[in-house]
């Protein structure tokens, strides 16, 4: 549906700004008895003008523009993707239509010279429920920053009277996937220096019928893993088995009971659009949030041996105590910083420019992006990374697991969600957390963590623990995450709390 102006009415143009989620655009896609669409083909339309506008802003109306489009496994997706393509093509682009893709695949068409793309669009909206979707945006840069949005949505609001070019683009279709894989795969043999680094190896994947299965198929197999076992591989919108998320219990039980069951050396889990992933060793241990920092931190340990730089990995701010520890007796950097994969990007990459050793930005969420690898958050290449190491080790006798056999897990640990009633949110939670500040200095053996960049850190002696009280980046919600390692310790704190949050009718538990 190409823009109609005689609809560019001001509810449009309020819900286009409702759309903004940090960095990506996401909304209601399909309608249900509790939803109603606010992302609709117009708006879409919209979005895809303004980001048209946007991408010849910044490239000095360079002519013969090319984007690459793909989308997840959502439902919603190929009506999205085919008006985005009619209207950047109505405005002269030259549109690659990379069908079922993924989000990093889609960063690489502005990287690899067989695609050269100015920009790059990812229809998804990652792990949320099946009635939504969303879009993201890339160029050579990378993803775009959150006043990229703002710049993209203001010129899509301006639209009363589109002008598009004269010059109408044109549509191929291309085998991204196929491509993307071959890179993959290239990668491992390089490596290891061995075309079948995986023969003799059970390696399996649950995809959660998002845009991951092709890993199995096309990336495991041509390097002679024995793939029998792996699950959900069909893309499939409903999401009928579990959630595509490597931060949910039920998804990561499904993968732990798969490799268990199949007897499978390694399993791999991806979220919708394989962004982010997570493994399970053969054992049934699930590798994933502070798990999979370590394992990819030891990797990276591992690889800088000789060089007397040392290094510094940027996670966000709920890893817990028993991986500072890891990360320190490594002789590394723990550096804990802002939750938001994008907040802690940004920051690796600013440490790295100020002369600092950074090789990793990393989310317990699962996103993880490798400064070797344009810090791209990219599942497939984390993965791959551990795979690269696993063939190591297969020579050695030893599992992956073996590289994170020292990181001490906490006794307790827990998370809460707190909803705030009132407009103005932000406010009102900043002036919650100054008050909490003068609560903490009369219980005894509580004090605010110094080196803290959102939200609040208390340090709980008594309970051998912590907790972090925080906004949500885009909810009216504050999340409040708790860690102890003594025995009813999570309770003892969640007491003392609830002593101070109980005066706060705008707060619900």
């Amino acid at each position: 549906m190409i823009i109609n102006s005689s609809n560019l009415e001001n509810d449009i143009k309020v819900s286009l700004k409702n759309l903004k989620s940090g960095t990506d655009i996401r909304g209601i896609a399909i309608e249900t008895e509790e939803h109603k669409i606010s992302l609709t083909c117009e708006i879409i339309s919209l979005i895809g003008y303004g980001f048209s506008k946007w991408l010849k802003n910044k490239t000095n109306n360079k002519t013969n523009l090319k984007v690459a489009i793909g989308m997840d496994s959502r439902l919603s997706g190929p009506k999205l993707k085919e008006t985005l393509k009619e209207v950047l093509t109505m405005d002269g682009i030259f549109v690659y239509d990379c069908g079922i893709s993924t989000t990093p695949s889609m960063f690489m068409t502005t990287i690899l010279e067989k695609y050269s793309c100015d920009g790059a669009i990812m229809i998804t909206a990652s792990h949320l429920p099946y009635y939504y979707n969303g879009v993201k945006f890339f160029t050579s840069q990378g993803g775009c920053e959150v006043g990229d949005i703002d710049e993209i949505l203001a010129l899509a609001n301006e639209v009363e009277n589109p002008i598009f070019s004269d010059i109408k683009g044109k549509v191929e279709e291309v085998p991204l996937i196929e491509d993307y894989s071959s890179l993959l795969v290239n990668k491992v043999i390089k490596e290891v220096n061995n075309k079948k680094p995986l023969e003799g190896c059970k390696v399996i994947v649950d995809a959660g019928n998002g845009a991951g299965g092709f890993f199995a198929e096309k990336v495991l197999k041509p390097l002679g893993a024995n793939i029998e076992g792996s699950q959900f591989l069909e893309p499939d919108g409903t999401f009928p088995n579990h959630i595509p998320n490597p931060e949910n219990e039920e998804a990561m039980e499904s993968i732990k009971k798969a490799v268990l069951n199949s007897k499978a050396d390694l399993g791999i889990i991806f979220d919708t659009d394989v962004d982010r992933a997570a493994v399970v060793s053969r054992t049934g241990e699930e590798i994933n949030k502070n798990a999979l920092i370590a394992l990819i931190s030891s990797i990276l340990v591992r690889e800088n041996k000789g060089n007397d730089k040392d290094i510094t990995i940027v996670t966000d701010s709920i890893t817990s105590t028993g991986l500072t520890e890891f990360i320190t007796n490594m002789n590394c950097v723990h550096h804990r910083f802002k939750r938001g994969y994008k907040n802690v990007i940004n920051e690796a990459k600013r440490l790295n420019e100020e002369g600092i050793n950074c090789p990793l930005a990393i989310e317990t969420s699962g996103h993880a992006a490798l400064r070797e690898n344009f810090f791209l958050d990219d599942g497939a290449y984390i993965v791959v990374k551990i795979l690269i190491e696993m063939s190591r080790l297969k020579k050695e006798n030893k599992d992956i697991d073996d590289l994170i056999k020292d990181l001490k897990h906490a006794l307790e640990s827990d998370e809460k969600r707190i909803k705030i009633n009132c407009d103005d949110f932000r406010k009102y939670g900043e002036s919650v957390i100054e008050d909490l500040k003068g609560y903490v200095s009369k219980i005894d053996g509580w004090s605010i963590e110094p080196k803290n960049y959102e939200g609040i850190k208390i340090n709980c002696n008594n309970e051998s623990g912590w907790f972090l009280f925080r906004l949500s980046l885009h909810e009216p919600v504050f999340v409040l995450n708790i860690e102890s390692d003594v025995e009813d310790g999570v309770k003892s704190i969640l007491s003392k709390f609830n002593d101070f949050i109980k005066n706060y009718k705008d707060l619900v538990i």
